[in-house]
């Protein structure tokens, strides 16, 4: 089919009085939201890849969802959130699909943790082994609950917290559930939601099922990929960090903590003649705590963060070395016992299965580490560590081993350390390769769209993280009048960000702008320590102002945010997720501050070994890789202000480098249009304008 053959029906379906203006309330005709549609409509006829970066209000949503139900064929779209994946599925599908008229079925598919498992949910209720009251009543609620959903999608039972512990005894994971042996295997709600994602025309997911499907082969994915035609991932600036994660591999203490307190259940349930279960596992449960203890943990009250650091950071002479060779041997011994025993039930063979699968896991991390993947028998015998180089990479004099070592300085293994847990993570420095060749041969379309991709047009960051060298990239702006709906305030006078007394100074230069909001206003901190800090010092001060003060950690994300809505003076303090993903409207938003330009920290093992490699290739690292990624961070917390046509409000970035570094101005260049001061009076003026009755 010819580019543009669809113009015309996109046109008439954008029309003031066309289809998708029935579908939402209050339509407008939007250019920008017009050449998007035609764009993906044409992507889509082309079966080719669309880099779309559409501004806030620009309604990307109806724009791919319309050519998508009309010549999309079977459609897989994918979201950032599970709460956008519920939006898309609950409301903006039904809405368009109504008014095109058109005869598609939609599926919702989630990770099989969003799921009640009969199996363990019973098993949970036979064993009442709970903290709380609170907890028997919850499960009581889920028992229930069970009895009359369609679904088994734990999002409908808002009687019981996402987060409560109940929900991880009566779910199933990837390691323990048990598949076809099951004998609830035919009423199990995920194959159920499986299958009606195989039959559907639209099938909504999220970014981390469709990259943990696309490695795992799990969940669904892996049918329903190749039948699909078209392929749309919304939120698309979240893919490549996304894919990291699940193109990378981790095992952790909690896992293996998990595993042998199954072991002892299923063993005492299926084979207690067989060994003492106890006994056996107990080794390997010293082995995860002392490995745990061979590291330092977090220090100055990280209590929510974790230490991070790369394989080769880690001291030849550490104890961690031994203590994970002795990790090793432990594992392997339980290994042994569950293989012996795994005929006597399916719930053991799968144990047994498990087991290997984290035994490989961790034989995979100490090779690509520069360790041999299985240590000696005898602990007696000489260590095993070597001093690995950055990336992963292990020195060998061995040409026969150029190889390995190649394939090791693609990966970085490095360690996360909790105050009681530790987890191995391995990691690819780059997923480009491996999402290319997922793309490679398929005809289909892939289309990516956020409202932040690219860097003063300059796509050229994200499509090399993602391998999209061949796809098309435009940016359509948003419709909404920056230059007179807000202001850029940069406050003069304020320390570099590594002065000691630097968030000191920038609650001084925000006080007055808040008093003058009356609260209505975001402090987004780039660290955790950043929010626990400007909390502190801001506490008297707001209640003396009758400001409610709403701090990242005191209640859950949603109850801040619903919190702050209902509020009509309330500050909210937050740090990474609070930069994106939130969506308040009109006066309850009226002020945005940012404390300084988010530059990933230098300590993180991956971004270290991907600044060096790019170093070592003859790339800039800053330019290419550090301010392109601050500058999207940067666009996705400015996007918090502005959500509408009638929105107001200041941005205050307290940063000193947008204004003193030369790249100050290719980063507030790649902002919204915004008028721009450095007089705090005038950014306070612009406020109480924007907040005075309108007449």
């Amino acid at each position: 089919m010819s580019p543009g053959a669809h113009d015309a029906e996109v046109e008439r379906l954008f029309a003031a009085d066309g289809p998708v203006a029935q579908a939402a309330g209050g339509y407008r005709p939007r250019a920008a939201q017009l050449e998007l549609a035609k764009a993906i409509a044409e992507a889509i006829a082309q079966r080719g890849a669309l880099v779309a970066e559409a501004g806030t209000g620009t309604g990307k949503t109806f724009a791919y969802l319309a050519p998508a139900l009309l010549w999309g064929g079977k459609v897989i779209v994918s979201t950032g959130t599970k709460t956008l994946q519920d939006q898309l599925y609950h409301r903006d599908l039904p809405a368009v699909r109504k008014a095109l008229n058109v005869p598609v079925t939609v599926a919702l598919l989630k990770g099989r943790a969003n799921y009640v498992c009969h199996h363990h949910a019973r098993r949970a209720l036979d064993s009442g082994q709970f903290g709380t009251r609170e907890e028997v009543a919850q499960l009581r609620r889920i028992r229930s609950f069970m009895l009359t959903t369609l679904t088994g999608d734990k999002a409908e039972l808002a009687s019981v917290p996402e987060g409560s512990p109940v929900w991880a005894q009566v779910t199933s994971t990837r390691d323990n559930c048990i598949g076809t042996e099951c004998a609830d295997h035919k009423d199990c709600f995920v194959m159920k939601a499986r299958r009606e994602a195989q039959q559907a025309d639209v099938i909504v997911v999220n970014h981390h099922l469709f990259f943990a499907d696309l490695m795992l082969r799990d969940e669904g994915i892996n049918e329903l990929l190749p039948a699909a035609n078209t392929v749309i991932f919304d939120e698309a600036h979240q893919l490549p960090d996304t894919a990291t994660l699940f193109f990378g591999e981790s095992l952790g203490s909690s896992q293996l903590l998990e595993l042998c307190r199954d072991t002892v259940v299923e063993g005492l349930a299926s084979a207690r003649d067989a060994a003492r279960w106890p006994e056996l596992v107990a080794p390997l449960e010293k082995a995860v705590r002392d490995l745990r203890l061979s590291l330092p943990g977090p220090t100055g009250g990280q209590t929510r963060a974790a230490f991070k650091l790369a394989a080769s950071q880690v001291a030849v002479a550490s104890p961690f070395w031994p203590a994970l060779d002795e990790l090793s041997r432990q594992l392997r011994n339980v290994c042994a016992a569950l293989d012996d025993q795994a005929v006597r039930s399916e719930e053991l063979e799968a144990l047994a299965r498990r087991a290997n699968e984290h035994a490989a896991r961790l034989a995979q991390w100490r090779s690509e580490a520069g360790l041999p993947a299985e240590p000696p028998e005898d602990e007696s015998e000489a260590p095993t560590a070597v001093l690995p180089l950055e990336g992963g990479e292990a020195a060998s004099d061995d040409p026969d081993d150029a190889a390995d070592d190649d394939k090791r300085s693609n990966w970085v293994c490095w360690i996360d350390v909790f105050a009681s847990s530790i987890q191995l993570h391995r990691s690819p420095l780059s997923v480009a390769r491996i999402f290319r060749r997922e793309r490679e041969g398929s005809q289909r379309a892939w289309i990516f769209t956020s409202a932040t991709l690219a860097v003063k047009r300059d796509f050229s960051h994200f499509t090399r993280r993602m391998g999209l060298d061949d796809a098309r990239a435009e940016s359509w702006p948003s419709p909404f009048d920056y230059p007179n709906q807000g202001l850029l305030y940069a406050p003069p006078g304020l320390p570099e960000p590594q002065h000691p007394n630097y968030i000191e100074a920038v609650v001084e230069a925000a006080w007055p702008l808040i008093e003058a909001a009356g609260g209505r206003a975001f402090l987004l901190c780039t660290t955790l320590r950043a929010v626990d800090k400007a909390a502190d010092l801001l506490r008297i001060r707001l209640e003396e102002a009758r400001i409610r003060l709403l701090k990242q950690g005191d209640l859950s994300r949603g109850e801040l945010l619903e919190t702050f809505r209902k509020s009509e003076r309330a500050l909210l303090i937050g740090s990474q997720s609070f930069w994106e993903g939130i969506d308040v409207r009109g006066d309850a938003l009226s002020l945005v501050i940012i404390d300084k330009l988010p530059f990933a920290p230098p300590d993180d093992p991956v971004l270290a070994a991907r600044l060096a490699k790019l170093t070592a290739d003859g790339g800039n690292a800053f330019a290419h890789w550090q301010l392109p990624e601050a500058v999207i961070t940067l666009k996705q917390g400015a996007g918090r202000l502005i959500r509408s046509e009638t929105d107001c409000g200041v941005l205050m970035i307290c940063d000193p480098r947008l204004i003193s570094k030369p790249y100050g101005k290719r980063i507030w260049q790649s902002l919204p249009p915004f008028r721009r001061t450095r007089v705090r009076d005038e950014a306070i003026g612009f406020l109480r304008d924007c907040l005075a009755p309108r007449g």
